[in-house]
């Protein structure tokens, strides 16, 4: 019986774009994360003074989102560096724990919006919608500028941490968007209500957010399958690999979002070339579900042979030809 081990993963050409790539990614965060920062500042003052719960409620939103965008940079940052003997990924999974943290200080925040919305209910408190519609307009164009930059700079198509924070940025135009048609309600037919009522259709859409970003992350960190691949359906397309018996003992997992990793065990009939069956499977794996770290370990012997990592039947499953 003969044993093959392979890893796969990418070359320099791959590091070296991906390291130009981060940079872009750097400049893009932080240019947004200082214009979100003024906002929320402009957007909590002009909320208090203007007694708009819409405008201070957007401001909640928007401090969501200065924590995300720090997390996205600081994810950037410590994705750089090094990995050690004690933590041979790195530091990839900072970005999921405090992804987790941020995404339960959403609810935190949606939830503390919705109460003070009920509470206005009964009696809505009369709101200076004029300067409200200003500061929200201005906190507008400051987001569609953001989403902008990230657009340009960061690679918002190939990175789902860049993805995220360029939807933050949109969610908050749509909460601008909101606390300007809730002032023009109130400028206009003194519908104070209106400043409760889309205050809480604005916390619906944090809400959202929070729970996918929340459920993600606890996916990850139970070491779920990434994105829409299946494990058997992986492993059955390995399987169909012409010379491969057997494919046993399957693991796909997330590191950190765009950093998925798979594993198995392959038992291949007497004669057939270890190499040759990589060079089939490694292409699946990358092309066809997007997992570019992969270790398969190539097992060489009869249909009844088995690993000495599947003994005593403790394989995840086995999936045959």
């Amino acid at each position: 019986m003969h044993n093959h081990s392979s890893h796969g993963h990418g070359g320099n050409d791959h590091n070296h774009s991906h390291g130009l790539r981060r940079e872009g990614n750097k400049k893009s965060l932080t240019v947004a994360l200082i214009i979100t920062f003024g906002i929320m500042i402009a957007e909590a003052v002009g909320g208090w003074l203007t007694n708009s719960l819409a405008l201070l409620s957007d401001s909640g939103h928007m401090l969501s989102d200065v924590g995300s965008l720090a997390l996205s940079l600081m994810a950037v940052w410590f994705a750089a560096k090094p990995a050690s003997t004690s933590k041979s990924y790195g530091y990839h999974r900072f970005e999921i724990l405090t992804a987790l943290l941020n995404g339960l200080a959403l609810f935190a925040i949606a939830g503390v919006i919705i109460w003070e919305a009920y509470s206005r209910f009964n009696e809505p408190p009369i709101v200076n919608s004029v300067p409200m519609m200003a500061i929200a307009f201005i906190g507008l164009v400051a987001n569609l500028i953001c989403a902008w930059v990230l657009m340009r700079q960061g690679d918002v198509k190939g990175n789902i941490n860049l993805q995220s924070a360029y939807l933050h940025m949109i969610g908050d135009a749509l909460g601008a968007v909101g606390a300007i048609l809730a002032g023009f309600f109130m400028y206009q037919f003194d519908l104070y209500i209106a400043d409760p009522i889309i205050s809480i259709l604005m916390s619906l859409v944090i809400l959202k957010g929070a729970w996918s970003v929340v459920s993600q992350s606890i996916h990850i960190l139970m070491e779920g399958t990434p994105g829409k691949a299946d494990v058997a359906e992986i492993a059955a397309a390995l399987a169909a690999i012409d010379g491969v018996i057997n494919i046993h003992d399957v693991h796909a997992w997330t590191v950190t979002t765009g950093y998925e990793v798979f594993s198995c065990h392959m038992l291949v009939r007497k004669g057939v070339s270890s190499s040759q069956v990589l060079s089939k499977a490694v292409p699946i794996l990358e092309q066809r579900f997007g997992i570019k770290h992969t270790t398969i370990q190539v097992v060489e012997g009869d249909a009844d042979m088995s690993c000495w990592g599947c003994k005593g039947g403790v394989c995840t499953f086995s999936v045959a030809q």
